[in-house]
């Protein structure tokens, strides 16, 4: 997954300011939820429940082997919205295989925990361990 490794790198070279910068760019092009999964959001399925920001989250693998994944976050969380952007823009169409490989320290990498503290670091590490859980409960259909 080599754009993935491009776009830490494009994280980790910049300042403390311009990361958050960029990670705030990542917030504005974060893409709308499809309607055929707002109700089920408007259900309260899908949530994960270890961020403190309502997000939800829809990951699946498409008959091609390719990951699909959707998310929704409120717009007065750019931090949650910046980073599942991030994340939506790397894996969407990914392998299973490049999904799993996805470094634990993934936020250090990015240079994130860093500036974000430790309690957004952690809900943000639990996006990823769900993401992880998902793709295993996806790929096992």
């Amino acid at each position: 997954m080599s754009e993935l490794a491009d776009g830490l790198e494009r994280f980790r070279r910049l300042n403390r300011e311009m990361r958050l910068q960029l990670l705030l760019n990542y917030a504005k092009k974060f893409p709308d939820l499809p309607p055929e999964l707002e109700e089920a959001r408007d259900a309260g399925l899908n949530k994960v429940e270890e961020c403190q920001t309502p997000l939800f989250l829809w990951l699946g693998v498409d008959e091609d082997g390719a990951v699909t994944i959707h998310s929704f976050a409120p717009r007065e969380a750019p931090t949650v919205r910046g980073f599942m952007g991030f994340l939506m823009e790397q894996l969407q169409g990914a392998s299973v295989e490049e999904v799993e490989a996805l470094p634990r320290d993934l936020l250090e990498r990015m240079g994130l925990s860093e500036v974000l503290g430790p309690v957004r670091t952690r809900g943000l590490s639990a996006v990823l361990d769900r993401i992880r859980r998902d793709l295993s409960r996806a790929k096992s259909r």
